[in-house]
């Protein structure tokens, strides 16, 4: 029996990527884990493992080709006896299954009967298997999710169900519809818009996967979560001079602390002192999280990303910065793996680097709130005993979904923010 070898979705929001570099060739013996190909995705280059032992029988698509669809052929892997010219006809090619294998026949090989479609649990999670464990499964009667795969990431192959003792017949759902495509201008739309513009000079500059993903998600973001707003000024001094007292200790260790290293950690411990508001929107339910995990925006050519520090509040501001500084340059490499940029509870975005005083930011789904910080500028002040000063004055915005956080709720963690970076002694204990 051939298998085709599907282009995989190696992130959430990936419908198409880019077949960068073959890294096997035709009549290559692999096996199960080996690295077949770099894959370019919307959001970083990464490399796609074998799920199937065989041999490499055909390369379908070509290094660099770009554009290639989730789940359509892209090789065929031969088992042993397989002719080794085997092709792939277009009702085969045309297959979505979700694995990243899928059963073809070789050319003097009978036609097989099509793979029971993906299963779900119980609870509507998505079961990965392989075409040929579904239809063993199907055919002895086997419930998937009762079965614990032995194959990459989980996933159920034929070796976990060969011989597994049947239980009552499951009858598999119907397919799931398709995800819509990302809510960008047709092409009539965009003509409609090109002809306000006849007779000017412009260059038409095409969608990226990268692009196309923020402007989708951001769109739906704007659309269907309930923003409301909270803005604070934090006075700066006190922590500057911390700051700069911490570093000449550091120095030595080739450790330098940034503001924005005061602010993650004031965040990840105003979370702590807050629980309620670290939170995330489920559709059904809201999911309270444990520990406070901190996405941080960062800028990058085309597009952003916004890597996770997992456990930001039982980090030293040092640990903190040194991962910081690792996760923004793999970001900008764009060599960061799928979990590391995913999750997270509650985002950072600063601007103050760039001149920004203050601005509003998006919330980023399911998160539920995220704090736009502005440049820390010198401004006169009013102290409480009426007098006039000068302080370096940093204004924060914290954009909040209401469905997650009510306004008292998240002026108390915004109030928590500001007396954690006003009071910088507090996270060095």
């Amino acid at each position: 029996m051939a298998l085709e070898i599907l282009m995989p979705a190696l992130s959430p929001t990936m419908e198409e990527g880019t077949l960068a570099k073959w890294l096997v060739a035709e009549g290559d013996r692999v096996q199960s884990g080996d690295l077949l190909a770099e894959i370019e995705t919307d959001k970083a280059t990464m490399e796609f493992e074998a799920v199937d032992e065989g041999v490499i029988g055909k390369l379908l698509v070509a290094e660099g080709t770009a554009n290639v669809k989730v789940n359509s052929a892209i090789a065929i892997l031969l088992e042993e006896g397989d002719a080794a010219d085997a092709t792939v006809s277009p009702a085969q090619s045309a297959a979505a299954a979700a694995p990243l294998t899928h059963e073809a026949s070789a050319v003097d090989a009978p036609a097989t009967t099509a793979a029971p479609a993906a299963a779900v649990s119980n609870d509507g999670t998505r079961i990965f298997a392989s075409p040929l464990a579904r239809r063993i499964a199907a055919d002895q009667g086997l419930d998937l999710a009762k079965i614990t795969g032995s194959g990459p990431k989980g996933r159920i192959v034929k070796a976990d169900v060969s011989g597994a003792p049947a239980t009552a017949s499951v009858s598999a759902p119907p397919p799931m519809a398709a995800a819509p495509a990302a809510g960008l201008p047709s092409s009539a739309s965009a003509a409609s818009v090109e002809a306000l513009y006849q007779g000017r000079s412009y260059k038409a500059v095409p969608l990226d996967g990268m692009r196309r993903v923020i402007a989708d998600r951001l769109t739906k973001a704007k659309q269907t979560i309930p923003h409301f707003y909270l803005r604070r000024d934090i006075q700066l001094d006190t922590l500057l001079k911390l700051r700069s007292e911490v570093n000449a200790g550091l120095e030595a260790r080739g450790v330098k602390l940034s503001v924005n290293d005061f602010i993650i950690k004031a965040c990840a411990m105003a979370l702590q002192s807050v629980p309620a508001a670290n939170a995330v929107w489920a559709g059904d339910r809201v999911l309270q999280m444990e520990a406070s995990d901190i996405s941080v925006a960062v800028a990058i050519e085309g597009g952003l990303f916004t890597p996770v520090l997992q456990d930001a509040d039982s980090k030293s501001l040092s640990k903190l910065a040194v991962e910081m500084k690792d996760l923004a340059a793999r970001a900008r490499s764009r060599k960061l793996a799928p979990h590391e940029y995913q999750g997270g509870s509650f985002s950072i975005s600063n601007l103050g680097m760039m001149g920004i005083d203050n601005f509003d930011a998006v919330i980023n789904p399911p998160q539920g709130a995220i704090l736009a910080v502005g440049a820390g500028k010198k401004r006169p002040v009013v102290s409480e005993d009426g007098t006039l000063s000068v302080a370096t004055v940093m204004s924060v915005t914290m954009s909040v979904d209401h469905r997650v956080i009510d306004g008292a709720l998240g002026a108390e963690l915004l109030d928590a923010i500001v007396n954690n970076l006003e009071h910088p002694l507090s996270m060095l204990a």
